[in-house]
């Protein structure tokens, strides 16, 4: 599976497990094993957790607690209280667990273990005044604006940011003809 990981953010990372949110509806995490290779892929554990039917299904209905909370948030609308309940109550789970061992550090943890992490990660960026969501015209990424001035607009210039300028682009050149 085709992951990106530029939010900078691991719980904004997880919710743009779905691309294109309002038009295509692009499900990256389709199977328990999707999401065990996106644990990993995205450094949460180092080993692919099992990762049962039911947990699966639990870990894809919080991943849409946490996008709603966090469009909420992003919007200056007060966030649902049954999703901050939801979102602290998974935080509260234990981590994975570093081992360090041969000179690197390996990382183990069950599904709940990793959701949790995912969960206090959300518990940052809702309180993050850097939270954006992509400017791109079908995208649905959420990410931390880190950017000096505070003006990024787009997810990575890797794709929408790429998009957008070749798009100004061929405007600029058509308004010339």
């Amino acid at each position: 599976m085709n992951f990106a990981f530029v939010a900078g953010n691991l719980a904004l990372d997880f919710v743009a497990t779905i691309a294109s949110r309002d038009t295509i509806a692009e499900e990256k995490l389709s199977t328990p094993a999707d999401l065990a290779e996106w644990l990993v892929l995205s450094g949460a554990v180092s080993e692919s957790p099992e990762i049962s039917a039911d947990e699966f299904e639990r870990a894809i209905t919080f991943r849409e607690t946490i996008y709603a909370a966090l469009r909420d948030h992003a919007a200056k609308r007060a966030v649902e209280a049954a999703a901050i309940s939801a979102i602290n109550t998974a935080a509260a789970d234990p981590t994975p667990v570093p081992v360090l061992s041969g000179g690197r550090v390996t990382t183990y943890g069950s599904a709940t273990a990793a959701i949790a992490l995912i969960a206090r990660a959300a518990q940052l960026a809702l309180t993050d005044p850097r939270l954006r969501f992509c400017a791109g015209a079908e995208c649905t990424r959420p990410f931390i604006d880190a950017s000096r001035g505070g003006t990024r607009r787009w997810c990575g210039m890797s794709g929408c940011g790429d998009r957008a300028k070749a798009a100004a682009y061929r405007r600029r050149v058509s308004a010339r003809s």
